[in-house]
């Protein structure tokens, strides 16, 4: 069986993404396709529905009050373990151009994921690369503040749950005390520092359990975490381990995330 795939790249996180006229348990291909030395590798993997009748019975049973007919599309989102995700910032800024590249939506979009449904933008779009913006789920507060390694830890729910600490220097990064806590708490772990008006981000990815260069949920948590911990203000620049410049902005209680996708390239994969 042969699937026309297509690779993004949104800010160092890179993710396939295919169309599906429904939902199905896509787990063992996302292992397949994510795997960097047999697959064609990548961070997650994106199945992209349009089909309006899966859209709405995926509304009941996410208990949503919605009209679907506004949707654009769905998706079931994989991490490259085969494990899925409610939400992930970057790849929804992924989902949204390849969307928008394929007819599926006008530059502005609603789709749904497990986290609720997500509003985007393609601010700008230069041949193959766009400026892409969405909207991501209100941020929820996990629990209160509290120390554990040596680190004071906040506890946010931004699509997907997120520790984090703010340090001096991003290099006190420690993967074992972030692959401990990310199976105690089955939580992402941040480590972030706000210097030169700049905030600056490194994560440990669960479903990828190694750091990433890049996590938008996790950047959003660790900006929404300095808001209330460290009086941040409502627009800052972010940057990542991949080293590259993105904007997060709050406007009440949302929570917007604009920065660069690329996409890479369209292949065929074939599956045994």
């Amino acid at each position: 069986m042969s699937i026309k795939i297509s690779k993004y790249n949104a800010s160092g996180n890179d993710f396939v993404i295919f169309e599906s006229d429904s939902f199905h348990n896509y787990s063992n291909l996302a292992r397949k396709i994510c795997n960097r030395h047999k697959g064609i590798g990548a961070d997650g993997l994106i199945v992209i529905i349009k089909n309006k009748s899966e859209i709405s019975n995926k509304i009941s049973s996410l208990i949503l009050d919605s009209n679907d007919d506004k949707i654009d599309f769905a998706w079931d989102f994989y991490n490259s373990d085969g494990s899925k995700a409610d939400m992930c910032g970057n790849g929804s800024r992924a989902a949204a151009l390849f969307a928008y590249e394929n007819k599926i939506a006008n530059k502005n979009m609603k789709f749904l994921t497990g986290a609720g449904i997500i509003n985007a933008e393609i601010c700008e779009i230069n041949k193959h690369l766009a400026i892409v913006e969405s909207e991501l789920t209100k941020p929820v507060k996990k629990a209160e503040n509290f120390s554990e390694n040596g680190f004071l830890w906040s506890f946010y729910d931004t699509g997907v749950p997120h520790l984090v600490t703010f340090v001096k220097d991003l290099n006190d990064f420690n993967i074992e005390v972030a692959r401990n806590l990310r199976k105690k708490y089955n939580a992402n772990v941040n480590f972030a520092s706000f210097k030169d008006e700049i905030l600056r981000v490194r994560t440990y990815e669960r479903g990828v359990e190694d750091e990433t260069l890049a996590c938008g949920t996790g950047m959003a948590a660790c900006f929404i975490t300095g808001i209330i911990n460290f009086n941040l203000q409502n627009v800052v620049k972010v940057m990542p381990k991949s080293g590259e410049i993105l904007y997060l902005r709050k406007n009440d209680d949302k929570v917007f995330f604009k920065g660069a996708v690329s996409h890479s390239f369209d292949a065929l994969f074939y599956d045994e």
